[in-house]
């Protein structure tokens, strides 16, 4: 693609609350791009630190710049909301970007390639950079594009593939899919507000229904995990396991046969009770007792028993089986 007229505009998005130590870096990495057909919308949600004073800034320097200054103050979730509206109707491409994120300069011109060469791709992905770690990184290098109902399946299960969607940060996601959705994330999800990081999964398992996920073999997105970070206490916490639980009631009846659904959401109860009953010491901590203690309650009001004993029964058949060909036993 030569010049931005042959190239598909892109909407890079980035929902900012008291990011200034890290904006301009972010924004810097958007200048930097090898793609030049974008446009930048900068939504800052009340900032008292001098995120808007920076976005300005820049907002002054490139027409492509859009600064979006909010004078309500909503929660994460809504934020995100609230900036994907804004993206143009011209847009055929968004990258959400956080604020304290950047991309590598190829990461636009690479993403928009895949995207590109196949009409049902409607999310992108590649290898990131998390601090000092390339994560992101199961697909053989063979694969550049999966069917959507293939890497839900996978999503859920952890198999054919690990882990592969990152964060907001790592995914290119086609226009159409973001306008067809208002919110675009589902604000109904069951999670825990405060430790929110499965509602991008649970928007990505509902596109998967529908269109196929693309995937470059190389590092084009860098995520920042501080100290104090949300995401460490998420981590702490062990907020992953009710989430992923979660995760699976919502979109494990679409994508897995019922004796796969059954035995992955019998898995997945046994890790959160041993989770449980191992951190005894973590969870005299008042804030986390009271977090799972919320998250049980969520759980235990929609789980079938029916469901959850089936699959114990077929993966303890799967583990005698096992058992017996390792012994060579009849």
């Amino acid at each position: 693609m030569n010049g931005r007229l042959d190239q598909p505009l892109v909407s890079v998005v980035t929902p900012v609350y008291n990011g200034a130590e890290y904006l301009a870096e972010c924004i810097e990495s958007v200048f930097n791009q090898t793609y030049e057909n974008w446009e930048y919308v900068i939504s800052d949600n009340c900032s008292t630190d001098g995120s808007l004073a920076i976005a300005r800034g820049y907002e002054a320097r490139d027409p492509r710049i859009r600064v979006v200054a909010e004078d309500v103050f909503v929660d994460q979730l809504a934020s995100s909301n609230r900036s994907l509206r804004a993206i143009s109707p011209d847009s055929k491409h968004t990258k959400v970007l956080h604020a304290d994120d950047w991309l590598f300069p190829e990461c636009l011109e690479r993403m928009v390639g895949i995207a590109e060469r196949d009409p049902n791709v409607g999310i992108v992905g590649s290898y990131r950079l998390e601090e000092t770690r390339v994560t992101l990184d199961g697909i053989p290098p063979s694969v550049s594009i999966i069917p959507g109902r293939e890497l839900g399946r996978s999503t859920l299960i952890g198999s054919p593939y690990p882990y592969v969607l990152g964060s907001p940060s790592s995914l290119l996601i086609r226009s159409d899919l973001v306008r067809e959705r208002d919110p675009f994330y589902d604000p109904d999800f069951p999670f825990e507000k405060e430790y929110s990081f499965t509602e991008d999964q649970d928007v990505c398992c509902e596109l998967f229904r529908t269109s196929d996920f693309g995937f470059v073999h190389q590092v084009l997105t860098f995520t920042r995990r501080p100290e104090g970070a949300p995401f460490l206490a998420y981590v702490r916490y062990g907020a992953y396991l009710p989430e992923r639980i979660n995760l699976l009631l919502a979109h494990g009846p679409a994508f897995l046969t019922k004796t796969e659904y059954q035995r992955a959401l019998a898995v997945l109860i046994a890790q959160y009770n041993f989770f449980l009953l191992t951190n005894v010491r973590r969870l005299s901590t008042p804030e986390i007792r009271a977090y799972h203690r919320a998250a049980l309650k969520r759980l235990l009001h929609v789980l079938d028993t029916r469901d959850v004993l089936a699959g114990a029964g077929i993966q303890l058949q799967r583990m005698r089986k096992a058992r017996r060909l390792r012994t060579g036993r009849d």
